[in-house]
């Protein structure tokens, strides 16, 4: 009896925690997504060259700011299932780079930007389950 009163309130303090990352989150989420949705449909500059700057940055790039938005995603709606996380991040990364070739604005659509986004937002998905498992 003492041992599933424990479970029990360990289970509830879990909870309790994940709601608190949840509600951090839901305020984080919004004001990230539209800056990032501002910097991938801006009108494009031409890049000086800098030294960190190496051939295939931009896809580092679109990897990690949507490791950023997959992890600020689950974070935020952790109970949502796989398919619809999955499903709602690749629609946005097909139609930003959509935009990005219909804007005319210095822009082109290309097909490794939405496989790097991809990855980036399972990245970003893999890390808060791995993260949340071991520290809840």
């Amino acid at each position: 009896m003492e041992q599933i009163s424990l479970n029990y309130f360990q289970l509830k303090i879990t909870r309790l925690s994940l709601d608190k990352i949840s509600k951090i989150f839901s305020k984080i989420l919004p004001i990230y997504w539209a800056f990032l949705t501002y910097m991938l449909l801006k009108p494009g500059v031409e890049n000086q060259e800098y030294w960190f700057m190496f051939s295939g940055i931009d896809k580092v790039l679109h990897l990690s700011i949507f490791a950023a938005l997959g992890f600020s995603f689950i974070a935020t709606f952790p109970r949502i299932k796989f398919s619809y996380f999955f499903q709602i991040i690749l629609i946005y990364a097909f139609l930003t780079e959509i935009l990005q070739e219909e804007m005319g604005l210095g822009r082109s659509m290309e097909t490794l930007d939405i496989v790097a986004d991809t990855i980036g937002c399972l990245i970003g998905y893999y890390t808060y389950k791995i993260l949340i498992k071991r520290f809840f």
